[in-house]
Order: structure tokens, then sequence, then C-alpha cells
């Protein structure tokens, strides 16, 4: 009953999906049924990663990302992990042949979080963002285009784009939670012992820009994949509007979320956008 196995495998990374983030996990389901499993299997992979470093205080981080990385491995070998979250990615890795390049560019990242507190240069902050961003949306846009590698080139650096633009808002937006609970920033040059408005207002035209080229990618995205993109990259281009509203000593102090409400309003606009093909 292998077949039972696999897709019990698969459910366990929809509700990590769904229990972690419900705005991702409502835009995946708005994406074509086709391709929505296999998005799933690759947020629970990096979502599990990246709760490792971020929130496992009382553990051997180390430890437990070293297991991860090499349960991994060993399920590449094997073709089965009895881990489902790994045994749904490693599948998923497989069938959209999703390069070794991606993935250890990921775990990179994720190892950097274990030691790194403070990225000094444009260099560090950059290569941190393609590990633990870009290359989702790399891995995302393999499922996307199905083996097109033209598709792929001509996509691939609007997905990378989009990735950074999500991870800049939910680093601006977690400014708070990461300084006072995990002592790290992300963003150099920015002293946010004197945040200001004006250093606020560098990050979000930085953002704006990666949305802009993110956008341009978004309108060739194949059907099947562009309603749940596109509701995605409205939900944090909202994200980002509220964060551009507030002021810089306020981002410090609270969390700024887009209400439940406004996020059904942005389902709306976006699929009516996609019906009468304005995207």
């Amino acid at each position: 009953m292998k077949e039972l196995f696999d897709s019990s495998s698969i459910e366990c990374s929809k509700l990590i999906t769904h229990r972690y983030s419900t705005s991702f996990s409502n835009s995946v389901k708005l994406l074509a049924p086709s391709i929505r499993n296999p998005i799933y299997a690759i947020y629970g992979f990096v979502r599990f990663a990246d709760e490792i470093v971020d929130t496992f205080h009382d553990y051997d981080k180390e430890v437990l990302l070293n297991e991860f990385e090499r349960e991994y491995y060993v399920s590449m070998e094997r073709g089965i992990s009895l881990n489902p979250i790994l045994n749904c990615f490693q599948q998923t890795v497989k069938k959209y042949q999703i390069s070794d390049d991606l993935v250890s560019a990921f775990l990179k990242s994720m190892r950097m979080d274990l030691t790194k507190k403070e990225y000094k240069t444009t260099e560090e902050y950059k290569e941190y963002i393609y590990g633990s961003a870009d290359v989702v949306g790399l891995m995302c846009l393999k499922v996307f285009v199905n083996g097109n590698e033209e598709k792929y080139q001509t996509l691939k650096s609007s997905a990378m784009a989009l990735g950074s633009a999500l991870q800049k808002v939910n680093f601006l937006r977690d400014i708070k939670d990461d300084i006072k609970m995990l002592d790290r920033t992300y963003f150099p040059n920015v002293d946010f012992t004197n945040f200001c408005d004006r250093s606020k207002q560098a990050l979000v035209e930085e953002i704006e820009h990666d949305f802009r080229l993110a956008y341009e990618g978004i309108q060739m995205l194949p059907k099947e994949a562009q309603l749940g993109v596109y509701t995605a990259y409205l939900y944090y281009k909202s994200l980002l509007s509220k964060l551009k509203k507030t002021k810089s000593s306020d981002i410090l102090k609270v969390r700024i979320r887009v209400p439940d409400f406004h996020k059904l309003l942005l389902v709306g606009r976006s699929y009516l956008s996609y019906q009468l093909n304005l995207i």
C-alpha cells in the first residue's frame, strides 16, 4: 500500500502549509489541481528546516538540521523516507528535476541562521536571500513549467525576484521578533537602534523594485500557476503597502498584518483579473 503512504505524506505537507501559513495555503488552492501537491511538498520541506533554526530553542538546532539534511539525502538514494515531509519532497525533486544546487543553497542559508546574527555587507545579504528565498521560487517554477527548460530560463529572474520580494517583506514585518527573540538582523547598513522613516523608505523602494521584476514574470506564467502566484503577489504587495504607511518606530513594536477580510477581497480581485485576462 505504498500509494496510501505517499498520499498520506502529501497530506502531512498540506496540513503543515495550512497550519503555518493560511495565506500561502489559500494561494496554493488557486493553483491548478495538478500542481498543488508538489507545491505543498516544497513548502513542507522549507518550513520544517526554517522551524528548526528559528523556533526549536530548547534543542540542539545544529544536530537537528544535520539529521534533517542527512535524512533528505538518504531518501533521495532510497526513493522513500519514513518522514512524510521528506518522502513527498524527494518525490517532487525527482519528478520535476529540481537540481541539487537549489536544495543545497537553501540548506546553506538555513545553516547560516544557526550562528550568523548580522549581515554587514550586501554580498552576504544577497547570498542569504538567494538560498532562503530565491531558490524556493525556482523550485516552484520547476513545477510550474513542468520540464519546459526554455520557459524556465525565461522566467528564472522573475521567480527569483518574487522570492526576494516576499522574503524582504517578511524581514521588514518581523524586525521586532528577529531582534528581540533571535538577536538577528538581515538588512545591511541599517542601524535599528536608530531606525527611521528614511531608512524604512529605502527598504520599501528596494522591495518595490523586486515586485516590478516579479510581475513581468507572473504575466508569462502558465495558466495553471498564474492565479495562485498572482494572489500571493497581491497579498504581499498589500502587506508592503501597510508597512510603508506604518511609522518606523511602530514597526519595531508591533507585527503588521493584513486582516482576513482584506485577504478575501484580494482573492476576489485576483480572480476577476485572471478571468478577464488583466494580469
